[in-house]
């Protein structure tokens, strides 16, 4: 049996975070904005304790601080259409995302699948704000983040 506590990451979903995770995030943010000095002013100001915020300040992460200097990679179903691709890769510009590598599947049925590797590095929009754009056309099915590593 795998001990809890090994140093792992997971990407969760923010509507399975406790209310003190949540807090924390909303702490840290304060924190870095400037709009608070102290941890005991953020964390009186959103409401938690300065335990609570003590206990999850080096565990919790928003996605978008994790995944800075890193490689994205996105999985994409959609409809094969003449310039989807481009259309696709407009959204990425955009962001001011780097494409770093580009696999297509041969279309079958109508429809394709595509795998970027993305450098979000220098990426301008928040992860949810882009996962949004990049279904935003009708011809995608799908998107889903495969996995975000170090560069």
């Amino acid at each position: 049996m795998k001990r809890l506590g090994d140093g792992r990451f997971y990407l969760v979903r923010e509507d399975v975070l406790t209310e003190s995770m949540l807090k924390t995030i909303e702490v840290k943010k304060l924190l870095a904005s400037g709009e608070v000095s102290t941890i005991q002013e953020a964390a009186k100001k959103i409401g938690l304790s300065r335990s609570a915020f003590y206990k999850y300040r080096d565990t919790v992460f928003p996605f978008e601080s994790v995944a800075r200097e890193r490689i994205l990679t996105i999985f994409i179903q959609l409809e094969d259409r003449k310039g989807s691709l481009a259309t696709l890769l407009s959204v990425i510009t955009d962001a001011k995302c780097n494409v770093l590598t580009i696999h297509q599947t041969i279309p079958v049925q109508g429809r394709a699948n595509v795998t970027l590797s993305l450098d979000v590095t220098a990426m301008e929009v928040k992860m949810d704000r882009f996962i949004q754009g990049l279904k935003a056309p009708d011809f995608v099915e799908s998107v889903s983040v495969i996995s975000s590593g170090a560069l």
